[in-house]
């Protein structure tokens, strides 16, 4: 038997260590330390906190921390305790274990987060590479624009007035288009497949049949048949 209080006083003292310096190490507070070293055990939680900082604390001075938890037992619990017969490693400097325990479960973490997504892009592949029967989703394709058809017959003014009379198919065709093209107006623009069109100054004005540049010589009035493949004079 031995002054359980006693013994770890003169361990610290001849140590040189102070309660914060004790406390700082074994995340035991001061009150704690101070408690054990006076043998005021009810100041503590419970039995089992008495038991745990005594192996602690001791173990920190560099003393053996089963002698004095069983030094404990053997004058303050009553009756048989479980934890007698459960030698608990010391908790000196837990946050490097538990530093430890951490970094582990984070590495196996992501692991097994590799393990999946292999998992998953194998899948994939194989689904979308052998026609199993699985429909692969496609993103739909973008509709082709349409480019717009130029009109059949285009003309505008580019050094005077013309006069223009336009009917479709020939000159007792339904009438589309009579008056006066000037420059620097829009020019006028004729949809249809065949047209019957009459111009008094083709020497004024520049043509277009379906955006094709197309060239009416002379200076006399002239009547043209227009169609998609081209021009031709009214015999």
């Amino acid at each position: 038997m031995f002054e359980i209080g006693n013994s770890l006083r003169e361990a610290r003292l001849r140590r040189g260590i102070e309660f914060a310096q004790a406390e700082g190490a074994t995340k035991i507070r001061g009150k704690y330390l101070r408690a054990l070293e006076e043998e005021q055990f009810s100041l503590l939680p419970s039995p089992t906190y008495v038991k745990g900082f005594l192996r602690t604390y001791a173990e920190y001075l560099g003393l053996d921390g089963q002698l004095y938890v069983d030094e404990y037992n053997s004058r303050f619990v009553v009756g048989e305790d479980e934890d007698r017969l459960k030698p608990r490693r010391s908790s000196v400097r837990p946050q490097r274990r538990n530093r430890r325990v951490e970094t582990n479960v984070v590495l196996v973490a992501l692991a097994a987060i590799a393990i999946v997504t292999i998992v998953v892009i194998s899948a994939w592949k194989s689904a979308g590479g052998n026609g199993g029967g699985q429909t692969v989703a496609r993103r739909p394709a973008t509709p082709a624009v349409p480019r717009a058809v130029p009109p059949l017959f285009w003309v505008r003014a580019i050094r005077g007035d013309a006069t223009v009379a336009a009917h479709d198919t020939n000159a007792s065709g339904k009438l589309r288009f009579e008056g006066t093209v000037s420059a620097g107006e829009p020019a006028l623009q004729l949809r249809g497949k065949r047209l019957w069109v009459s111009i008094d100054s083709p020497e004024n004005v520049r043509i277009r049949v379906r955006g094709k540049l197309v060239h009416l010589r002379g200076q006399r009035p002239r009547v043209i048949i227009v169609t998609s493949t081209g021009i031709r004079p009214v015999s």
